[in-house]
């Protein structure tokens, strides 16, 4: 059973054919909301909003933990995030989505692994592809399928939010080899390595990064709702053709 995990724009499936909504305990806490089952072209999918269904939850706060233990608990065989980010690469404009590749993580104080305590043995796991290879293809064919551009690779900036970065950061994340920004890439991916879910991610650039572009003066909010609601209906199309695959 395929995951989905929505962020901000995505908040439901509105073509999820819904089967019920279960309240999920975990032993980390309570997840973001309610995971709901369904199908979407006749494949089961579960679906969970990682910001609650009313978007209530900021990045910081979003228990990662509970989010993809409940996931693991629901047996699902793969998780595909959708996350809106910003653009720092000049060629991913506002509406681009994109297929990163790889993350570098700039979060502090969030709960990164399942094995910590003090009777916990240490756990290393590999992290070299962050992103499971497979799960990024059969996004990207079902992408072109759809007939959707999606830019396939770049690197991720996990930010600590819930503000925006400065203008000097983003420089550094540039120069860092950056090319998108957002602030739930992590530690979601690496929770999801730890319970040995394949895990891959669609990202909408909503905006241009601080110091970008046009705006290099501001972020302008009064368009990302609407970039943002043309581009997860494209999102929409992509989801739908990875499960008609």
């Amino acid at each position: 059973m395929l995951a989905i995990i929505g962020g901000s724009g995505l908040t439901q499936l509105a073509s999820l054919d819904l089967i019920r909504r279960e309240v999920v305990r975990t032993p980390f806490g309570e997840p973001s909301g309610a995971l709901t089952f369904g199908r979407l072209c006749s494949r089961p999918v579960v679906f969970l909003a990682r910001h609650g269904y009313g978007h209530t939850i900021p990045p910081h706060r979003v228990n990662y933990q509970a989010n993809l233990w409940a996931l693991h608990q629901a047996k699902v065989d793969a998780i595909i995030s959708v996350a809106s980010v910003g653009g720092i690469r000049a060629d991913l404009c506002p509406g681009s989505l994109v297929v990163p590749h790889q993350i570098i993580d700039y979060t502090w104080g969030r709960k990164s692994t399942f094995h910590e305590g003090s009777e916990a043995p240490v756990v290393h796991v590999d992290f070299t592809d962050p992103y499971e290879q497979a799960l990024r293809q059969r996004i990207l064919r079902a992408a072109a399928a759809a007939g959707e551009a999606v830019a396939d690779g770049a690197v991720y900036a996990a930010t600590q939010g819930p503000r925006l970065e400065t203008a000097a950061e983003i420089n550094r994340l540039e120069r860092d080899g950056c090319d998108v920004v957002g602030m739930t890439g992590m530690p979601e991916a690496v929770l999801a390595r730890e319970l040995g879910i394949p895990y891959a991610a669609i990202n909408v650039v909503a905006n241009y990064a601080a110091g970008r572009a046009a705006r290099a003066s501001g972020i302008c909010f009064d368009s990302i709702d609407t970039v943002l609601r043309e581009a997860m209906g494209r999102v929409r199309r992509v989801l739908d053709h990875i499960c008609e695959a």
